[in-house]
């Protein structure tokens, strides 16, 4: 279970990546990232949810992350795309609620990349 939680985490990074570089384009290019981008939005929910409920089994069957910060990192991209969803129904992103995504795609980059190297003791 640990091998799984260390590969899914290089890949909820992949994703987070492919989510600020496709906002980062969109906005370069004044377009909207279109349809694929929401679907991109629900897989990442859904994988850093999935990632998010392995780590808590890990901990529940007695294995610890040998730093603190580890969980933080793991917890606060979930509060991000909860903040995200806040976001984009205000008013002053009505007509373009992708970028509070984009946003916080590139702080869950960070985030999530830190949570892979706490986890590998780096």
């Amino acid at each position: 279970m640990i091998e799984v939680h260390k590969y899914v985490g290089f890949f909820v990074v992949a994703l987070f990546t492919v989510g600020w570089v496709w906002g980062l384009v969109a906005w370069i290019a004044k377009r909207e990232p279109g349809e694929r981008f929401w679907v991109w939005v629900t897989v990442v929910q859904i994988v850093a949810g999935v990632q998010a409920l392995i780590g808590i089994g890990l901990f529940i069957f007695g294995y610890r992350a040998e730093s603190i910060l580890h969980y933080a990192y793991g917890i606060f991209p979930i509060i991000a795309l909860a903040t995200a969803h806040v976001f984009a129904r205000r008013p002053d992103f009505r007509e373009r609620p992708w970028i509070p995504f984009a946003w916080v795609a590139f702080i869950c980059f960070g985030l999530t990349l830190r949570a892979v190297m706490t986890g590998l003791g780096t």
